[in-house]
């Protein structure tokens, strides 16, 4: 008996040849395995055939992913036994690969043991580790097709390519010293170099990253004048989770994070000075309660940490804590994307770093690291790159070729295929022309491996979108999907879809249909509509877009507005032109409104004085979040009527801004945070009482912030109403991609 199977999911790139390979063998099969455009096809004769598919669902790769197999039978074929062949390159590309992944404990076993021919090499890897979305240019997944292919291999890493009992057999990555890329220098004069204090321009896998010492605030200080990043975090890499506990928190989920192979940026709630036994310097993160941390990402950092460290004999040296702290951010200059190409390195990172280590393994797609931080008590992941593309997102329907290219902040572009949305990694804010240019290498990139050319664009509804003229060329169709409601359907679009649902979403800005900035809404959504139901009550933004850049604006003007001229002219008079702003707010077309949730958190901070100018998006926001030991709600510190404008639910905070007036910083921080929980989840439940609902979607930007959604879930909680939170997608800006792409298939699928 012979059967074909065509095993559609995450199946090259993962070791999922060798596995057939192996388990064929086990039950006595000829035949053969190999990559097609659909995913992986194999061909098997023998007795049992049933056992063998079954065990392929139950045991396979743990990098692989199963999404459909399809089984025929066929004729018999005379073979003399099983073997892996040569990739199929006919027809259209249905198949994906696979994402970079941290080194295997096999591999790191052998990097760190003198007898192995692989020790201290930095390029080692294995069927169950190492790069894959970085090196590919295209698929199916062979050598030949990733920037490994002018590696030849040396006998010895041929022989282990062709042993069916190896762990590299078909690892398309392998490599060893005799035959694979090489440092243009060693690790250890590079090690030497940041003890001195110097600043390292190091590539790694998906771009350079600028490293220094993150313990020598005059080095790090340094870092930030070169770059011109006055006050963004940046984020520090330690050796393990032992290490990380010197300066930070780590509870489980974090553990389980920081060691996870996709090895995200985690946001770790710092420790108070008094407890910390590694000392960061203040300028990692300025004003902040929380720092970035993540672990060795591959063999190279893994040695980079070995050679500061002197070069441990200790053979449990990895599994203590290390007082190792590496700052690490991306290797570009101010408002452009991180430098991938070696030339391009040479002549821009010079003005920033003091030595630039390259190595001959090129880089065929850019990728950013992932952040994440535990909100709720669950993860959630503020951007989506490294380790977590290209996973699709199955859709209600299957679409024609669709192009979603997101917003202009936290860019990211969607290409649906088939019944799957495939997003892109973040590609970051799309403020320059080399942020352009970074864009259209990413769809380039993306169109190459999914095998598909778009039909149609979707766009958010706002005209003035760098995106929508950096695709206007591409002469397609394009359909507007308004900003919030991608926000919702993204939400929606990971957890399955639904016939009906209310959509709470706390955003900075976004263009509403009527032309007024929104993003503090509640909307119904009814299969591909929507109907706005709720909102915050909207403040003046004096100067219009400069406002969200100077929080001192919106603080005065909601001082003007309550009546209070006097107060602001006390707070910002001094440093800032008062007395001009506040005639603004008599001209509408100067101050226009806006719902934004965001903007109250910039009132905010400013009124308490932490922020009056941000530096960053979300610094104001952030660093009043940090203020907060614990939530406090102010009573009757809001109100809730029908807005007479609008016909929706207003929410005013009115006696909650009065009361932040007589607050501290810390006091303010935490009356503004619980009461503006409370006043929202108070929001919400009227809302879906009305409409008979009991599930309440939460995302935005400000879903982030994890004080907030902790108190607003725990509320809602306590209503017996349960939260959809985005946990495979950001809730900012990064996932109106994808939202965009499932607008389109809910119209279908109707």
């Amino acid at each position: 008996m012979r059967a074909r199977l065509i095993i559609r999911g995450l199946v090259q790139g993962v070791g999922f040849r060798p596995f057939v390979h192996r388990l064929a063998t086990q039950h006595r099969f000829t035949g053969f395995v190999r990559n097609d455009p659909h995913g992986v096809c194999i061909e098997v004769q023998g007795e049992s055939i049933d056992a063998f598919v079954a065990a392929l669902s139950k045991q396979p790769p743990p990098l692989s992913r199963i999404d459909h197999i399809e089984l025929t039978s066929i004729p018999d074929a005379q073979e003399a036994g099983f073997a892996i062949t040569d990739s199929q390159l006919d027809g259209q590309n249905q198949t994906f690969v696979g994402a970079d992944i941290a080194p295997c404990q096999d591999c790191l076993t052998e990097i760190f043991s003198p007898s192995e021919r692989r020790h201290l090499y930095p390029f080692t890897n294995c069927t169950h580790c190492g790069p894959r979305y970085t090196i590919t240019s295209s698929l199916p997944y062979d050598r030949l097709r990733t920037t490994l292919r002018d590696f030849p291999l040396c006998r010895l890493c041929s022989v282990e390519y062709h042993d069916p009992a190896d762990r590299r057999f078909h690892a398309q990555p392998i490599a060893c010293p005799d035959c694979g890329p090489q440092l243009d220098q060693p690790l250890s004069d590079v090690a030497k170099q940041l003890l001195d204090g110097q600043v390292v321009a190091l590539k790694g896998l998906g771009g350079y990253h600028l490293v220094c010492d993150a313990t020598q605030p005059a080095v790090v200080r340094r870092l930030r004048d070169r770059k011109q990043r006055d006050a963004k975090p940046l984020a520090v890499l330690t050796l393990n989770v032992a290490s990380a506990r010197l300066f930070a928190h780590v509870s489980d989920i974090a553990a389980q994070l920081l060691q996870d192979p996709q090895r995200p940026i985690v946001l770790l709630p710092t420790l108070c000075p008094t407890k910390q036994r590694l000392t960061l310097a203040p300028a990692v993160a300025i004003d902040l309660s929380t720092v970035g941390v993540l672990l060795p990402m591959s063999p190279l950092h893994e040695l980079l940490c070995f050679y500061l460290l002197g070069c441990p004999t200790d053979p449990s040296w990895r599994l203590r804590a290390q007082p190792l702290a590496l700052l690490l951010t991306s290797g570009n200059l101010h408002d452009e994307p991180t430098i991938t190409d070696d030339e391009e390195a040479q002549h821009k990172l010079r003005t920033v770093a003091d030595v630039i280590v390259s190595h001959s393994r090129p880089i065929a797609a850019r990728c950013d690291d992932s952040v994440v931080k535990i909100v709720a008590h669950q993860p959630l992941w503020l951007r989506r790159a490294r380790g977590l593309t290209l996973e699709p997102i199955d859709l209600p329907v299957e679409l024609p070729p669709l192009l979603g290219i997101g917003g202009d902040l936290k860019s990211t572009l969607c290409l649906s295929r088939g019944k799957q949305a495939f997003v892109s990694p973040h590609i970051g804010d799309l403020g320059s022309p080399a942020m352009a240019s970074a864009f259209r290498e990413t769809l380039a990139h993306m169109q190459t491996l999914l095998g598909c050319q778009p039909e149609a664009v979707i766009a958010d509804r706002h005209p003035d979108f760098v995106c929508r003229r950096l695709v206007a060329d591409l002469n397609l169709p394009l359909w507007e999907v308004s900003h919030h409601h991608a926000h919702a359907l993204a939400v929606l679009a990971e957890h399955g879809g639904r016939q009906t649902a209310l959509a709470l979403v706390l955003d900075g800005f976004g263009l509403s249909d009527d032309g007024t900035a929104w993003g503090g809404e509640l909307l119904l959504l009814t299969h591909e509509t929507y109907r706005r139901v709720g909102h915050l009550r909207p403040l003046p933004q004096p100067g219009g877009e400069r406002a969200a850049r100077e929080p001192w604006r919106l603080a005065t003007a909601l001082l003007g507005l309550l009546g209070q001229p006097q107060r602001a002219e006390q707070r910002f008079g001094s440093r800032w032109p008062v007395s001009s702003l506040l005639p603004l707010l008599r001209r509408p077309q100067l101050s226009p409104l806006s719902s934004a949730c965001g903007r109250y958190f910039q009132t905010a901070a400013a009124l308490l004085q932490l922020r009056e100018v941000e530096h960053y998006e979300g610094e104001a926001a952030m660093v009043l979040e940090s203020q907060v030991r614990q939530p406090r709600m102010l009573t009757d510190g809001w109100t809730i009527a029908k807005s007479p404008k609008t016909g929706c639910l207003e929410l005013d905070l009115t006696p909650l801004w009065l009361a932040l007036l007589d607050c501290d910083a810390r006091e303010g921080a935490e009356l503004f945070h619980g009461t503006l929980a409370a006043a929202l989840a108070a929001l919400a439940a009227s809302a879906l009482r009305e409409h008979q609902l009991s599930e309440l979607v939460l995302t935005g930007g400000c879903v982030a912030n994890s004080v907030l959604t902790g108190a607003l879930t725990d509320a809602l909680g306590a209503e017996q109403i349960s939260v959809l939170l985005p946990r495979r997608m950001p809730p900012g800006d990064g996932a109106l991609s994808l939202g965009q792409v499932f607008a389109f298939a809910t119209r279908l699928a109707r």
